[in-house]
């Protein structure tokens, strides 16, 4: 029996892939260095831990709960983005679900009809295209320039919206590149998309993760109109390494938290009821731990940043203001070891350095590499190294 065509639309996630490469490589016996995957190396926080564990003894989360989620986190979400963004919700504009990832399913299937076009900017997170297609919708890809900052503009998004365009998804700051668009250019990019009745798609997983004085801001805090035109998509697993415990929320007008209501009712029914009390667990204690962890991450990609710099022909244009991503151009480095692509130049990378990164060409931008820096400082110098000595070696053959 043949499978349905939709699964020939798509393609399994790049990300996924070069992890199980790792997991591989080390059943083997081979010291290989996974940067593959964004995933903190941390542990969920202790208080967390311990609330999840009295919450369990009590009988909380063992049932099933509302489809949407427990009343309990979806005020607690509600009073942490009041506090932290100065926007207000309502309990019926909060939806929650097992990742942020799942919510972005939820998202294209509830909005797209086959043929309507979302914009996406490149470079992009892996899964954006493929859930656009598994909605029947048209992934239309924004260029962008990594001179720029990767920046996205009214005068870049006027060359690709049509008549069909319905949807733009915007990832600040961003998982591959780490860079975070600025207050005046969500503002401009938001009044852009209102004008022209262009859905934002706000993915804001990252915006807790931000290094050296620079600042991420919620697109829906700009304005009560900006507010009513983004769904914002957020979640648990970055700013607290909580990736296990799939838990991601959306912040939407109420005709979109009923969408989303009505596919899981047949979907999955109801996020984990442990894992909704460890989300609550997380936003009710002190922030200190997450603060803890943000500074962890910033002293590494500082770090991070000029090892790889040391590694003839990798180029970054700018130093990653958020997430845990270098995505250098490693371009020159291929072609001086000889590889007619950036993407045998990872796999070579991989084979011979035994380092684990993943091809830029997943990201749309098939001259990078992404590199994760979610690890220990030591961990990462000796990818670098390995990879140091193998363009070295390389170039000299």
């Amino acid at each position: 029996m043949d499978l349905a065509q939709r699964m020939d639309k798509m393609q399994a996630s790049q990300t996924a892939a070069a992890a199980a490469k790792a997991r591989e490589l080390k059943a083997k016996g081979i010291d290989v260095i996974s940067l593959a995957v964004g995933e903190p190396d941390f542990n969920t926080p202790a208080y967390i831990l311990d609330q999840v564990k009295e919450d369990m003894y009590a009988g909380h989360g063992h049932h099933y709960t509302d489809g949407t989620g427990i009343v309990e986190l979806k005020q607690a979400i509600i009073d942490y983005h009041a506090a932290y963004d100065n926007i207000q919700y309502s309990l019926d504009e909060v939806f929650i679900a097992d990742g942020a990832k799942m919510i972005l399913y939820y998202t294209f299937q509830a909005l797209l009809n086959e043929g309507d076009e979302v914009l996406i900017p490149s470079p992009y997170w892996v899964s954006y295209i493929e859930q656009v297609n598994m909605a029947d919708g048209v992934p239309v890809i924004v260029e962008t320039d990594a001179k720029d900052q990767f920046r996205v503009t009214p005068a870049l998004l006027d060359q690709y919206v049509t008549e069909k365009t319905k949807s733009l998804v915007l990832n600040s700051p961003s998982n591959p590149t780490g860079a975070i668009l600025s207050e005046d250019d969500l503002r401009a990019v938001a009044e852009y998309c209102l004008e022209h009745n262009i859905l934002i798609i706000a993915d804001e997983i990252y915006y807790r993760l931000v290094y050296n004085g620079h600042e991420a801001h919620s697109m829906a805090g700009l304005s009560e109109a900006i507010k009513e035109n983004t769904i914002v998509i957020n979640g648990f697993s970055k700013a607290y390494a909580m990736t296990g415990w799939r838990l991601g929320y959306a912040l939407a007008e109420s005709k979109y938290i009923k969408a989303y209501g009505k596919l899981a009712s047949q979907i999955n029914s109801n996020p984990s009821g442990i894992s909704q009390y460890a989300g609550l667990a997380a936003l009710k204690g002190s922030d200190s731990h997450r603060e803890e962890m943000r500074l962890a991450f910033e002293k590494r990609l500082n770090a991070a940043y000029d090892a790889l710099l040391t590694i003839p022909g990798f180029v970054l244009d700018f130093k990653p203001q958020g997430a845990f991503y270098l995505f250098p151009d490693c371009s020159q480095a291929a072609r001086n070891c000889g590889y007619d692509s950036v993407t045998d130049f990872a796999n070579a990378i991989i084979e011979e350095a035994h380092v684990v990164g993943v091809a830029g060409l997943a990201f749309g931008k098939a001259d990078h590499i992404r590199f994760s820096y979610a690890t220990n400082e030591e961990t990462f110098a000796e990818a670098m190294k390995r990879i140091r000595e193998f363009v070295i070696r390389k170039s000299q053959a």
